[in-house]
């Protein structure tokens, strides 16, 4: 069985292959080169990325992902949890699919850790959270860029107590080959300042490893906390790397959306 993405041809994706591969590269290059090359100290065991529209979050995410660049040798294997936008989901759902699609190539799914993660309290295999679920296949493209061959662990997290979503962390931890990457984004539809001044507090929470964050400060905050967990009990340290919101990128600033790059090593 294989899960086509629902928005191949919709604002995540541009329409065509060559014109997809050619944005996620345009906004690699235009990443901060600092982040270009990593050291075995600087490599992120986790981050956590925004999941918009390219011209909105691109750039942001792109800042994280720099940071995977030249790791390709290392990191065979990539855990993607984001929150359930299009159905109401209780726990965290894995898809039945062995392979994702999207227009710059097809996605391994590792069916073996999907199998002994859905042993786990939380968890079930639900195809229908997966269905048009945009926050984790706009993440694809960029994985593929820089990882060339990896397999992929896609879970959509709903409402979840984060011990469970940390249980699940755990089991899927692995070492070095092992990337986890946390889809979300920050305040919505607040005035630039407003929505400034809230993303700002959030950023302070996430930097302190905070595991009960709501909703409204980031609509992935049910994997952030199990995340955060997590990174505590690894003693994880996390380094925010681009806070911004689509009003400095591609939206007018009466109402934005928040936007945050961080990076958990």
């Amino acid at each position: 069985m294989s899960t086509r993405p629902a928005a191949v041809a919709g604002a995540f994706y541009p329409g065509r292959a060559g014109e997809l591969a050619e944005t996620v590269s345009a906004l690699l290059a235009d990443a901060p080169a600092q982040a270009s090359r990593p050291t075995a100290a600087r490599l992120p065991k986790a981050m956590i990325l925004p999941h918009a529209g390219y011209a909105y979050s691109g750039p942001i995410a792109a800042t994280g992902y720099r940071l995977l660049a030249g790791a390709a040798d290392r990191i065979r294997r990539v855990v993607l949890l984001g929150p359930a936008h299009r159905v109401y989901l209780s726990g965290m759902a894995l898809p039945s699919a062995d392979k994702f699609e999207v227009p710059t190539g097809n996605v391994p799914l590792d069916r073996n850790l999907i199998n002994e993660l859905l042993a786990l309290p939380g968890t079930r295999t639900d195809d229908e959270a997966h269905a048009l679920e945009h926050c984790l296949e706009v993440h694809l493209p960029f994985l593929q860029a820089v990882l060339e061959q990896f397999e992929l662990v896609p879970i959509v997290v709903g409402q979840c107590p984060a011990a469970q979503v940390a249980g699940v962390l755990e089991a899927a931890w692995g070492g070095e080959e092992t990337v986890i990457i946390v889809s979300s984004d920050l305040s919505h539809y607040h005035p630039y300042d407003s929505a400034r001044e809230i993303d700002a507090a959030t950023t302070a929470r996430i930097l302190a490893r905070s595991s009960n964050l709501e909703g409204e400060e980031a609509c992935g905050a049910s994997a952030i906390n199990g995340l955060m967990l997590a990174a505590r009990g690894h003693d994880l340290t996390v380094h925010a790397l681009d806070i911004r919101n689509s009003g400095d990128t591609a939206g007018d600033r009466r109402q934005v959306v928040g936007y945050g790059a961080y990076a958990l090593s």
